[in-house]
């Protein structure tokens, strides 16, 4: 019987030419995922304020269920921003974990959410920072108590790191403990105390909390600041991440993790070993999309990550490459990557159609922009999404950015124009789901004469599949006669400013766009 059933499934392959889909494809991991700030996203109360029900309402914006509907931009995962009980807009200085910020909604808001994300077959993952909490959290306030008291047998005495004024450690942050001799580690602000990872109590309440998230439905995490466990040192950090994962993973076995490991690959390496996380190389206005979307050489960006895959995958076999743009703490890539030129679509082009699994940050399908400039605030960078209706969603507070500089359009505008970038975005992961080999199979990078042209050769379930991009501004004619390697028989979609065409040993790729072939 299995033996009928595979013979099915390749006949039915063959039969849908390039497209090698096969029933696992969307039951895994290898998912474009969106990031929404939750207070910045959509108001469903009228407070200004972004919330849970708020995605819940706009869920059909981001998938509707139907891949053929052309309104729904079809994302496969949720990354929400912290949701727990926080004083600030942020909600990265947590002061309990167990309760859902009441500006964002309840914990049935929440439920109703997952059990939405899981009908459609979207994974969702939390915010979970806990490097450090509040310093409004019981145990810090607790904390503090023990050591103005002398408590030293009470378990919260050594809840978080402190040193006398003879101990500390050089390049950390420390603030005093009232009317004691003590100072406590905040190396991000004195609102936001570290906690202590060598109390084993400690270790417990991080595993309990995640795990009561897992039972409650979610798929997994986004774990803020990871190489800063123990602040500076990578071996202790990474030795809290075995152990972390190991536990979390006899909880959920398919659990869906990513670190933020802000670094240089020789740092981020030494943490996929046990998590994925996510590759800053390729962010931002110098990142190595960004410098290819604008015409720079695509050869050297096809080089970094042909390299960059080795490199994870003979540190953890099954790690992922998780490309972005840009996120909350950075820039908006519509400053750097102009509409007018196309840079943003074709910046799109070369994280969607990749390997692993990318990250879109709400409103960068719009083309919104966010800077921070010379405020000294992230706030710039987390505006409220540009919906163009009737949703009352506000920035959030500390915003200096001024709203004349959106120019590039609302959701409603977008969806209107079947060329708009949300369409561009909406085909790109089209695509993705079509050839399944582009997020999963293996990369070897092909090495053109033409600096603006840049590809790769997949090879997945025993078949090849091509994948080339012309970042420049006009056509590029490639004589496949100098390839010799490259067994191209069949153009199977393309996707840009123009098109693809295969005349004998000619191959014609447009301008800003991408081919895939056979």
């Amino acid at each position: 019987m299995k033996k009928r059933l595979l013979i099915i499934i390749v006949l039915v392959s063959l039969l849908f030419g390039c497209s090698s889909k096969t029933k696992d494809t969307v039951n895994d991991n290898y998912r474009v995922f969106y990031q929404i700030f939750v207070g910045s996203f959509s108001d469903s109360n009228n407070d200004g304020i972004g919330d849970l029900r708020g995605i819940i309402n706009r869920f059909d914006y981001l998938n509707d269920g139907n891949a053929n509907s052309k309104k729904s931009l079809g994302v496969q995962g949720l990354w929400l921003s912290p949701i727990f009980l926080s004083n600030s807009y942020h909600k990265y200085d947590v002061i309990d974990y167990y309760q859902i910020d009441p500006q964002f909604g309840t914990m049935d808001d929440l439920k109703e959410l997952i059990e939405l994300c899981h009908q459609r077959n979207v994974k969702i993952i939390l915010d979970f920072p806990f490097n450090h909490t509040s310093s409004q959290h019981d145990w810090f306030r607790t904390f503090v108590a023990m050591h103005q008291s002398n408590n030293t047998s009470n378990i919260y005495y050594d809840f978080y790191t402190y040193v006398t004024k003879e101990n500390k450690v050089s390049g950390r942050v420390y603030n005093a403990i009232a009317t004691t001799n003590h100072f406590y580690e905040c190396n991000f602000s004195n609102d936001m105390p570290e906690l202590n990872f060598d109390n084993k109590l400690v270790r417990e309440e991080i595993l309990k909390i995640a795990e009561y998230y897992l039972e409650l439905g979610v798929d997994g995490f986004r774990f803020d600041a990871a190489k800063y466990i123990y602040y500076r040192d990578n071996p202790s950090s990474i030795e809290f991440w075995n152990w972390y994962m190991s536990e979390l993973k006899k909880i959920k076995p398919d659990i869906y993790v990513v670190g933020e490991v802000w670094s240089n690959d020789i740092e981020t390496l030494q943490y996929i070993k046990e998590l994925n996380c996510f590759n800053f190389h390729t962010s931002q206005t110098e990142g190595s999309i960004a410098v290819a979307a604008k015409g720079g050489n695509c050869n050297v960006f096809t080089s970094y990550v042909d390299v960059y895959l080795d490199k994870i995958k003979q540190v953890n076999p099954d790690a992922m490459y998780i490309p972005f743009i840009s996120n909350h703490d950075m820039d908006r890539s519509a400053g750097y990557l102009m509409m007018a030129n196309k840079f943003s679509h074709m910046a799109a082009n070369l994280y969607i159609l990749c390997s692993g699994s990318p990250f879109i940050y709400y409103g960068e399908e719009i083309g919104m922009k966010g800077t921070r400039g010379s405020a000294n605030t992230d706030a710039n960078r987390r505006l409220a999404m540009l919906w163009g209706d009737n949703d009352t969603v506000k920035d959030p507070i500390g915003t200096t950015y001024d709203s004349s500089k959106q120019t590039n359009g609302t959701v409603a505008s977008h969806l209107k124009d079947k060329d708009s970038l949300f369409h561009h975005y909406r085909k790109l992961i089209d695509l993705r789901n079509k050839y399944p080999q582009i997020a999963r199979g293996d990369y070897d990078k092909i090495n053109f004469i033409d600096t603006f042209v840049g590809g790769f050769i997949i090879t997945y379930e025993g078949e090849t599949t091509y994948l080339m991009h012309n970042t420049g501004q006009q056509e590029k004619i490639i004589d496949l006669s100098l390839y010799p390697s490259l067994e191209i028989t069949e153009i199977c979609d393309y996707i840009g400013q123009s098109d693809a065409k295969l005349e004998g040993n000619n191959l014609k790729i447009g301008p800003q766009t991408s081919v895939i072939l056979k």
